[in-house]
């Protein structure tokens, strides 16, 4: 019995050391990369940095973090933020996010973002690259507010990353239920009373091949790019409004899609008078727009659904043979 306990107070001394060793070596490589970030040209600093979870986890606290690219103009800031790790490997990295307001910066434009049991699962292969295996922000309720007020908010929100077999290729599937717009989006879109407050559906289920794997240089260096995007389903369900897309394109290196999107839309003319109202697409075009759009959808049987297929080729968003307006640029800074 006496040689038992010997052993077990030597594996808990052994532990004891690996714990607090481990957890001064995850602190130096944290401050390491705000140091190496300060270095060139950002904002990156913090108030403290401290350990718990003895014995079985690692929890990295924050006290006031700050980081701003001014590359990009993006800028992050919150009271804290705490890295949660199993003692035993802590390359499986869940970052927990206070509910007090964080503020979210892109140039002079700034939000406050409040989001109760905001968390972020940050799986990472092992090795140098530190190669992102699984990458899934969860939240419950979150709102977002700017100079006008509050600009949106969810009930939750579910934004994954999954690797797959191939090392530049992710899964990503993004849930925003009872997704409510601002005032100032409901204006911009000119939606009508009759909406309800909040969307019925907002989902979004793709696969993205990057350029490159998602690893410690899209912090450093530049952002993966996409190359191929597999679009199997976005949604959007608001009131009698519904809106379904699927469909596959390629980017280029400058950002632009080349491709084609299936469209299904339920009651599509207050959608095109909303598109109008936001000022997406050229006046110009919508009259051609919405005469094209009437006869598809007379053809198809059902004069307030619509079912066609977009195009994306030079730069243009086309329907058949009309330009509705420019493709959006794909290029993540």
């Amino acid at each position: 019995m006496r040689r038992l306990l010997n052993i077990l107070v030597v594996l808990g001394l052994v532990w004891s050391a690996y714990w607090y060793g481990a957890g001064y070596m995850l602190r130096q490589g944290v401050s390491t990369w705000f140091s190496e970030q300060a270095g060139r040209g950002w904002q990156a600093d913090y108030a403290e940095i401290y350990t718990s979870g003895y014995p079985l986890r690692h929890i990295t606290t924050l006290v006031n973090p700050a980081l701003a690219d001014p590359a990009t103009g993006a800028a992050w800031q919150a009271d804290w933020l705490n890295m949660d790790s199993p003692a035993i490997w802590p390359g499986r990295q869940t970052l927990i996010f206070p509910e007090t307001a964080q503020l979210l910066s892109y140039f002079d434009q700034t939000i406050s973002l409040r989001a109760d049991g905001m968390s972020a699962d940050l799986h990472l292969k092992p090795g140098r690259d530190l190669v992102v295996e699984r990458m899934a922000l969860t939240s419950g309720p979150w709102r977002v507010e700017d100079a006008t007020g509050e600009a949106m908010a969810a009930d939750g929100l579910v934004l994954a990353m999954q690797g797959t077999d191939q090392a530049e290729t992710y899964q990503f599937n993004i849930d925003a239920p009872q997704f409510v717009p601002g005032a100032a989006l409901r204006r911009m879109l000119r939606s009508n009373t009759t909406l309800p407050e909040s969307f019925e559906s907002l989902e979004l289920d793709m696969t993205v091949r990057f350029d490159r794997p998602w690893d410690r240089r899209a912090l450093e260096n530049r952002r993966p790019q996409p190359v191929e995007i597999d679009l199997r389903l976005a949604q959007a369900k608001w009131g009698a409004l519904a809106l379904f897309a699927a469909g596959q394109v390629t980017v280029d290196a400058t950002g632009l899609p080349t491709g084609e999107l299936s469209v299904k839309a339920e009651n599509w003319r207050d959608m095109l008078a909303a598109v109008e109202g936001s000022g997406a697409v050229p006046d110009y075009a919508i009259g051609p727009a919405e005469r094209v759009l009437n006869m598809l959808a007379n053809m198809s049987g059902n004069p307030d659904t619509l079912d066609v297929t977009l195009g994306l080729r030079d730069g243009m968003v086309t329907l058949g043979p009309f330009p509705l307006g420019p493709a959006p640029y794909l290029y993540l800074r």
